[in-house]
């Protein structure tokens, strides 16, 4: 299965502006799966009185271009449901099928959890013969959650995750595809936000040993996933049989 991921520079508050953008940069690109940033349509903002889908427009602009150009499309951005606010990950398939994971861990370093609604539930979906699970930037620092139960193949982290901490962004994906014995896609954004935060090309596709398995373009980055690879590496290093089994509480 090919991925590609948008390293895209969110213009603050925009969605039009972001829509078209998106659309312009993947016009002549093909994949399975197309992966865009958290907040893809306004940046990571904690405005979200202001700047949350009331209508679904983020979801209505991923089941358009997942039908246009017939791939799957994920990303996150900031919803409004009966008066809460969510940082919701959509999961879009080209036939208009859609499931979504809220983030779970909010990151309180910004009051994101002042203003969001943490997630309860894991969240996995399959397509194209893959099992992937959903996670959003700040989960990545919780192994926990993120515990391979046997249940996934993948790994997709979508970001806005600042130039100043990226060594942990970096370091904690690896550890995540060695420890799960499974691919993980991590993509972050680029450009300057409007608090004025960097944000650097820093988005990495690894596989279970934790190599690197991507490629670099401009503002994409592309990967292959093999999953019979993956399963021969399985068969062979039978890690996963030796994990801790314990129920995780919500």
């Amino acid at each position: 299965m090919k991925i590609i991921g948008l390293n895209q520079d969110i213009v603050w508050k925009d969605k039009a502006k972001n829509f078209e953008l998106i659309t312009q940069q993947l016009e002549n690109e093909s994949a399975d799966l197309f992966l865009l940033p958290e907040m893809f349509s306004t940046g990571f903002c904690m405005g979200a009185a202001e700047v949350s889908d009331k209508n679904e427009e983020s979801l209505e602009f991923l089941k358009q271009i997942s039908k246009e150009k017939n791939a799957a499309f994920c990303g996150s951005a900031s919803v409004e449901v009966d008066g809460q606010f969510f940082n919701r990950m959509y999961f879009v398939k080209p036939d208009s099928e859609v499931v979504y994971y809220d983030k779970r861990h909010l990151f309180s370093f910004s009051g994101e959890d002042k203003v969001y609604i943490p997630g309860k539930h894991r969240v996995i979906v399959e397509y194209n013969g893959i099992r992937f699970m959903l996670q959003v930037c700040y989960d990545l620092r919780f192994p926990v959650f993120a515990r391979n139960n046997d249940d996934y193949d993948a790994i997709l982290y979508v970001a806005n995750w600042p130039e100043k901490r990226v060594g942990a962004w970096e370091h904690l994906l690896k550890a995540r595809a060695i420890e799960n014995l499974s691919f993980v896609f991590g993509l972050n954004r680029i450009g300057t936000d409007g608090n004025d935060l960097l944000y650097k090309e820093s988005s990495h596709c690894f596989f279970a040993d934790g190599k690197e398995i991507s490629e670099k373009n401009e503002n994409l980055i592309s990967a292959e996933l093999d999953i019979n690879e993956l399963k021969d590496f399985r068969e062979h290093f039978q890690f996963l049989n030796d994990r801790d089994n314990f129920e995780i509480k919500i």
